[in-house]
């Protein structure tokens, strides 16, 4: 999470989310986030994990790993798509060599520039957008997120998301206010509007996502409550973490190998 270095440096006010009206909905679990003690500076959106899509028409094998990308079976090579995100990707190439992701370890980082220079030209795109481009069956494969893997597959049914079983990010979005916002109170009470149950219902049914918001259940479309997309399947819960704010030291070795993979 990002929310600590904007606390440090100043940079996003403190509204007192845990003192609005609708702060009561918010489940136990999200009350107190390593990222924000207390729940005072973030209104809890929606959340998520990194994994894998598969069009299991063209490739039927095991999905739950980062090698589907990272190493890809024959039949996926040149339909795979990889999220355009630096942190997402490299912490699960991370994960896949047996590291955890925020590693400073250098040697390792040498091994997961490689692996990823070694991957792209099997890749297809690094690109967002991509439910329509299953929906036409124009990707096979992609690093993303579990909503838009829900979603995909309510446009193709052969579609299935892997929880890898090296590990994988869990994460979480939130709505904070910026220091120099000019409609202080607007914000406020749209933050306040986000943690109750029927609007986040709501938006859970858009994009898919579970929410952090207890009773939003009653608002959401009967196939969440089982969706293996939302639910996680009992094997995979212990695998998927939160992970810590990287240190300045071990940002700047990501962006250099993200700054060569996108050579």
């Amino acid at each position: 999470s990002h929310l600590p270095i904007w606390v440090s440096e100043d940079l996003i006010a403190n509204p007192r989310v845990d003192q609005m009206p609708n702060f009561k909905n918010v489940a136990e679990e999200w009350r107190n986030p390593d990222w924000d003690p207390g729940r005072q500076y973030s209104a809890p959106w929606q959340w998520g994990s990194v994994g894998v899509m598969v069009d299991t028409s063209v490739y039927n094998g095991d999905i739950n790993t980062f090698g589907i990308i990272l190493d890809p079976p024959e039949e996926l090579i040149g339909k795979i798509n990889v999220a355009p995100e630096m942190n997402d990707v490299i912490s699960s190439a991370l994960l896949y060599l047996g590291g955890e992701a925020c590693s400073g370890d250098k040697e390792l980082l040498r091994k997961v520039r490689d692996k990823l220079v070694e991957a792209k030209p099997k890749w297809k795109s690094m690109d967002y957008g991509v439910i329509e481009k299953f929906a036409g069956r124009d990707l096979a494969a992609s690093l993303y997120w579990n909503g838009a893997a829900f979603r995909a597959r309510l446009k193709n049914p052969d579609v299935r998301y892997g929880y890898p079983v090296e590990g994988y990010s869990l994460w979480a979005d939130a709505v904070v206010l910026l220091k120099d916002a000019k409609n202080v109170e607007e914000a406020k009470t749209f933050m306040n509007f986000i943690m109750a149950p029927e609007n986040a219902g709501l938006m859970s049914e858009f994009a898919r996502y579970a929410n952090s918001i207890v009773g939003s259940e009653a608002f959401m479309p009967e196939d969440m409550a089982t969706a293996p997309e939302v639910v996680v399947p009992e094997e995979f819960i212990g695998a998927g973490k939160f992970y810590p704010t990287c240190p300045p030291e071990v940002q700047k070795m990501y962006t250099a190998i993200w700054t060569e993979l996108q050579k």
